[in-house]
């Protein structure tokens, strides 16, 4: 954003006063808000008081609003300096705002500007006559019918060098003029000519309730043409291309006792009855010999693995297999691998 400064000294008045119409509209708008918030009501005094000014703010005006307010004066400088609608320098009666964004240069706004600088001269000048000054400014929103200017509060659209010089030659006259479209456009139609919603059926009643019918009627599967013949390619059962995983698939291949069931059948074949009869085809067990040695189950309560049949144990406190060690002759308490320590019987170490 460009440094926004007040305008010289010398163009500024020497003082302001609220007219009678601005005290009345600063006490509605300071009404609005809580005793102590009446600070909320700084833009609107300050739009308020640059009307009355004649379109600009000078200093002494937003001293005004600032005291009025019971604002420091520099808090209502910051805002009136900030918002680029308060002009900080004098303008024209008729101040133009053109529009000179990407849409409204490619509809021909140079040639708009032309005009204003044949006619006005530089921005921010005001003429001899103090009826006009203009600004180039950024997009003012009406882009369907570019270009266009904003005078004062009014749009002026679909502008051309003929209708915008007789638009200018009108307002320093006094003569009335037509806001809007300067070509006949109804708000923001098409151009020449309007090309859609035309159906005088769409105005009638009589399509009320039809879409129904268009959709049922679009979602029958088409009977001929390419629709039918690749309706008519796809087979009737579709298979996977892979079983699915984890998952029992039921098949009429096989041969299952629940399938024979099902259909009326004995569950189990006779063949298989009677080779399940058959003794010569059971499962031979061998037979256990008497006074084979078993060995001895291992205990899980053992401290250490119990040695083989004949074998000399290595510690004499070593319990023998499947002995509970609360009956176990000596129980070792890691005492005999500490050397140099006595335990006596009161469990006294020496």
């Amino acid at each position: 954003m460009a440094v926004r400064k007040l305008a010289p000294e010398e163009l500024q008045p020497k003082s302001f006063v609220f007219s009678a119409e601005t005290e009345a509209f600063a006490e509605q708008q300071i009404a609005k808000y809580p005793s102590d918030r009446q600070a909320s009501a700084v833009i609107a005094l300050l739009w308020k008081a640059q009307e009355q000014a004649g379109g600009w703010l000078p200093r002494k005006a937003i001293e005004a609003v600032a005291a009025r307010l019971d604002m420091p004066d520099i808090r209502v400088m910051e805002v009136a300096t900030f918002y680029t609608m308060f002009n900080l320098e004098p303008v024209g009666k008729h101040f133009i705002q053109f529009c000179g964004t990407t849409p409204c240069v490619l509809r021909g706004a140079g040639d708009i500007k032309k005009v204003l600088e044949k006619r006005i001269g530089e921005q921010n000048h005001v003429t001899a006559d103090g009826k006009f000054s203009w600004l180039e400014v950024e997009c003012l929103g009406a882009c369907s019918n570019a270009p266009m200017v904003q005078i004062n509060d009014d749009y002026y659209e679909d502008l051309t060098p003929e209708n915008f010089e007789k638009l200018l030659d009108d307002l320093a006259a006094g003569r009335p003029v037509k806001t809007g479209s300067q070509i006949g456009r109804n708000r923001s139609e098409p151009f020449e000519a309007v090309n859609t919603l035309l159906d005088p059926a769409l105005y009638d009643g009589s399509v009320v309730g039809a879409w129904r019918k268009r959709f049922e009627e679009q979602a029958k599967p088409a009977e001929t043409g390419e629709a039918h013949a690749a309706t008519a390619s796809v087979p009737g059962e579709v298979k996977a291309a892979k079983p699915t995983a984890g998952r029992a698939i039921e098949s009429d291949a096989a041969d299952t006792p629940a399938k024979r069931a099902k259909e009326g059948e004995a569950p189990i074949k006779p063949v298989d009855q009677k080779e399940a009869a058959d003794p010569s085809r059971a499962t031979k067990v061998e037979a256990k010999t008497e006074g084979a040695a078993t060995p001895a189950p291992q205990s899980g309560k053992s401290y250490v693995t119990t040695p083989g049949e004949g074998a000399t144990p290595a510690s004499p406190t070593t319990p023998e297999a499947g002995t509970p060690p609360s009956q176990a002759e000596t129980r070792r308490d890691g005492s005999e691998s500490k050397p140099g320590v006595v335990v006596d019987k009161d469990n006294k170490t020496s």
